[in-house]
């Protein structure tokens, strides 16, 4: 036979009765305020007299599958408006220098502020051009 012995013999254990006691004080608190995360639960139950860290709440509002109602950012929501422009290069074989261009900015901050820092790029000989 082909088996180890850490699967003949593993007995799966349950969960400890203070980590169930602790689910359900998870679970109370996250009923009353379904707005607070992790850290909010870590810091409620600490007025409350119950030290836990709040990777441990973290851990068992994962394993419960409670997750904070809130607001997400919307930052990278397109305007309605706004044109989709296509991909012009998608079947484009480039096989030669000087086929494709690229250009990349990057910020480069500096002791009296910033700048900003415009490469064109060849694709094919991975050479900048200008800056």
């Amino acid at each position: 036979m082909k088996l180890s012995r850490s699967a003949v013999y593993y007995a799966p254990v349950g969960s400890n009765p203070a980590t169930l006691a602790l689910m359900e004080v998870i679970d109370r608190v996250f009923t009353k305020y379904p707005s607070f995360g992790s850290r909010q639960i870590a810091a409620y139950l600490r007025r409350d007299g119950i030290v836990v860290g709040r990777h441990r709440i973290r851990r068992l509002m994962a394993k419960m599958g409670l997750e904070a109602i809130h607001r997400r950012p919307t930052t990278s929501q397109p305007h309605p408006r706004h044109p989709v422009y296509p991909y012009l290069l998608r079947k484009v074989a480039i096989e030669r220098p000087n086929h494709a261009w690229c250009a990349d900015i990057t910020f480069i901050p500096v002791r009296h502020g910033f700048l900003y820092l415009v490469a064109i790029m060849d694709w094919t000989a991975r050479k900048v051009l200008s800056w």
